[in-house]
């Protein structure tokens, strides 16, 4: 009966390793479904969103002190970002240019980077640290204590009230606060133009603004407000999906940072393909 050992041990290695490759198909299986109703409810939830924006009960007084929270209280934080982007791309930029002999051309350079790329992304990703997380987590705060299930309990529909609102506030405020950014660069570069040289106020702004074309600006804008939108929807759909326990609170924010961030990035080079297209 020796001889049938070696035989036993190959039938219980394979059984062994079936059960295991068995194990991790069912693992993948189950992730590959939780991702495609992950999908689901977000497409669910953007139709809800869609469905009780155009609602006869529009929430305009929440919604106006979203925009006061989104947009008055981010503005010494965008002031900020907005003044050191002009003075460190000028600070940067500018031996450069002096080695080609073409300082004149410092402050077009900076205000179209400004304008076109550099002011709508870094601001946006700003406010996706700031407002997305404070949206995840005050919405997923809410989801913890039950505030949002006491409010269907009482008839008032939470879609409405807390998500609506901050959604369409974010996309409203947040390309308002890169304008505001954008011209805050512009002003902190001519900052940094006079760190080592003597440029005078009308002079570099009249420069700047010479070089900027209708079409630098308006693919900016457009594009801001879905920075705004991606924003808004991502904040708001962690917090208001969080879980019941109170380690889901940074969860939420935590995964509303990072996946509003990523989202930014993405539609950024989306908006540059078709930018670079009808150019």
């Amino acid at each position: 009966m020796a001889k049938f050992k070696p035989v036993t041990k190959v039938k219980s290695f394979a059984t062994a390793n079936s059960l295991k490759l068995s194990e991790k198909a069912l693992a993948k299986t189950a992730a590959a479904g939780n991702f495609l109703t992950e999908v689901a409810d977000v497409f669910l939830f953007i139709l809800r969103i869609g469905k009780e924006t155009f609602s006869r009960d529009f929430e305009f007084k929440e919604f106006f002190r979203q925009c006061f929270q989104i947009g008055y209280k981010s503005l010494p934080l965008i002031s900020i970002t907005g003044a050191i982007m002009g003075i460190v791309l000028t600070i940067q930029s500018r031996p450069v240019l002096v080695d080609f002999g073409a300082v004149s051309m410092l402050p077009g350079m900076v205000a179209v980077s400004l304008i076109r790329e550099m002011g709508p992304v870094i601001t946006a990703l700003i406010c996706a640290g700031k407002i997305g997380s404070g949206m995840g987590a005050e919405l997923g705060s809410m989801k913890v204590t039950e505030q949002i299930d006491a409010m269907e309990v009482s008839s008032t529909n939470p879609i409405r009230f807390l998500v609506v609102t901050r959604v369409w506030a974010a996309t409203l405020m947040i390309p308002l606060l890169i304008l505001y950014a954008d011209a805050l660069g512009i002003l902190g570069s001519w900052a940094g133009a006079n760190i080592k040289g003597q440029v005078s106020f009308v002079l570099f702004f009249s420069q700047a603004f010479s070089s900027i074309s209708f079409i630098d600006f308006l693919p900016a804008f457009i594009k801001s407000f879905f920075f705004g939108a991606v924003i808004g929807l991502v904040g708001s759909y962690k917090g208001y999906n969080a879980g019941r326990g109170t380690e889901s609170v940074g969860v939420a924010a935590n995964s509303a940072v990072v996946l509003a961030s990523l989202l930014v990035i993405i539609v950024d080079m989306i908006a540059v393909q078709i930018t670079d297209m009808m150019i």
